[in-house]
């Protein structure tokens, strides 16, 4: 058991997947890019200062249930976000995809419904 604070330590987020590519020379491995409706400021060559989406990497162990990594592109999950970066065969993930399985093999990603958008905090 945990107590109720620190629970309330975990972030829950909702982001639309960008990109879904497997991860070479693995049999599990995704790599995702994340939209959380974070922005981040770059400067330009002539030092113009310019706000740009920030999608976050964040990889998966999911690709046995999505053979065409392609059909998750779109779709808002939901996202454990405030872990601390860990590096998997490599690639930086910056987070969490919320998913369930049983001992049946049945499987399932997270999903809000339709109105929820990339960036809204679980309550």
């Amino acid at each position: 058991m945990i107590t109720y604070d620190d629970f309330k330590k975990v972030e829950i987020r909702a982001g639309r997947i960008l990109a879904a590519e497997k991860i070479p020379d693995t049999d599990k491995l995704l790599k995702l890019s994340v939209d959380f409706a974070e922005t981040k400021e770059v400067i330009g060559p002539t030092g113009e200062k310019t706000i740009e989406p920030a999608p976050r990497q964040i990889v998966s162990g999911i690709s046995a249930y999505f053979p065409d990594p392609a059909t998750l592109i779109g779709r808002t999950c939901m996202f454990v976000t405030n872990l601390e970066p860990r590096t998997i065969r490599g690639y930086e993930s910056n987070g969490m995809l919320f998913a369930l399985s049983d001992a049946e093999g049945n499987f399932s990603i997270l999903e809000p419904n339709a109105s929820i958008k990339p960036g809204t905090m679980a309550k």
